[in-house]
């Protein structure tokens, strides 16, 4: 018998976002594949994807990939606790002509705990990044609302 048996792809669900924003000069992409396998009705277990480029005219242009693994905990129905570690690789160069010597290329890990609602495929709620960098992170703030989906 395969180790992939009808009943192990029954517990895998995907999802991910994708994003898209434009305007005058300015362009940003992202998109974020996941998957994950529920251990039991109250534990999924999952990885993700994470890839976004973002430019402006004359100005800059921004490329981070990266990866996470991440649990999903349902101790009771409608409330879910989830945490998440990413790592990302992340590159800025900025245009010379606007900021000299500012060009970036590092490497940064973030540990997300979470508080959410969780009604059937969706969920929705809050996240915080406890190692956050004010510096260093794509975010610009340690606590992040965020939207849940899996098919």
């Amino acid at each position: 018998m395969s180790s992939f048996s009808p009943s192990f792809w029954d517990k895998v669900s995907f999802g991910g976002g994708i994003g898209l924003n434009f305007g005058d000069g300015f362009f940003a992409g992202m998109l974020a594949p996941s998957a994950m396998y529920r251990l039991s009705p109250y534990v999924s277990v999952g990885v993700g994807l994470n890839g976004q480029y973002s430019s402006q005219r004359d100005v800059f242009k921004s490329t981070v990939l990266g990866g996470s693994v991440f649990g999903l905990f349902n101790p009771i129905p409608g409330l879910q606790v989830s945490t998440e570690f990413e790592q990302l690789h992340v590159s800025r160069d900025f245009e010379q002509q606007v900021v000299s010597n500012l060009d970036e290329d590092y490497w940064y890990p973030a540990l997300f705990l979470g508080l959410g609602y969780r009604s059937g495929s969706v969920t929705f709620g809050i996240r915080y990044d406890v190692l956050y960098d004010s510096d260093k992170s794509i975010q610009p703030e340690a606590w992040m609302p965020f939207v849940r989906f899996w098919f």
